[in-house]
């Protein structure tokens, strides 16, 4: 394969996929790590992606407002979404007052709750029905429907938050980077993710490393406000920012 059509195969792996590995990358186009990581240097060189270590991330300045809807998002990243959600699934104790966001990670979390003395609260109509199919202790804030997330939102379900305190909270997001911190496209949304990490004295952000370096319009927290469970690292200068939990070595 030319030098040429490697780069474009690259970049469209990275446009689909946000990030890879130089593993990865070798396996797919069949050729040696070596060669894929010269290849990574050219195109960091000329400003085409950001080259981190062990692999490379696409550059997307912006995300806009598109989103996708449960269904397509739940097909995506399988693998890595449980390991992560079952490893979140896992802090959960006794006496804990959790709060979970909607998203399609955290639905998974539920699969994987074991703790039947837990009190849950959420925002998501598919994580309700899943909590109460599990027999667990279960509330939904109340407010204006979302259909692409099946979440509520709006001003009644901040009212709603208010008055709880939480002891954790498990959160979705659509994007992580350095400066813009947790990022969604949703305004109403982004307000009600604001409200539950302000109300819970611990709160995690369960993601993918495909969410990494992806900014969206509506900032909900900065990076310091939250641990993040992932599956591997691929950009390891957010390290400095917060505790993050690597699931998949």
């Amino acid at each position: 394969m030319l030098a040429s059509e490697r780069y474009r195969t690259i970049l469209n792996i990275l446009s689909s996929r946000g990030s890879a590995t130089v593993t990865e990358l070798s396996q797919i186009l069949k050729t040696s790590e070596s060669t894929i990581r010269r290849d990574l240097n050219t195109l960091d060189g000329s400003g085409k992606l950001n080259k981190v270590f062990g692999g490379a991330v696409s550059i997307k300045p912006t995300e806009g407002v598109a989103e996708q809807a449960v269904p397509t998002r739940e097909i995506l990243m399988s693998d890595e979404k449980n390991s992560i959600a079952k490893y979140a699934a896992a802090l959960i104790n006794d006496d804990d007052f959790i709060y979970i966001d909607s998203g399609t990670t955290t639905s998974r979390m539920i699969d994987f709750i074991e703790n039947t003395k837990a009190i849950f609260v959420t925002n998501g109509i598919i994580h309700a029905q899943k909590l109460l199919s599990k027999g667990l202790n279960a509330y939904i804030i109340g407010g204006k429907i979302k259909a692409v997330t099946a979440a509520v939102i709006g001003s009644g379900g901040i009212r709603s938050i208010e008055n709880y305190n939480f002891t954790k909270a498990f959160m979705g997001t659509n994007g992580i980077d350095i400066q813009a911190g947790f990022t969604t496209p949703d305004i109403e949304e982004g307000r009600i993710k604001e409200k539950a990490i302000e109300k819970s004295y611990i709160s995690f952000v369960l993601a993918d490393h495909s969410k990494f370096r992806k900014v969206f319009p509506i900032t909900f927290a900065p990076l310091k406000k939250c641990c993040i469970i992932t599956d591997r690292l691929l950009c390891s200068e957010f390290s400095d920012k917060t505790v993050i939990r690597e699931v998949i070595s």
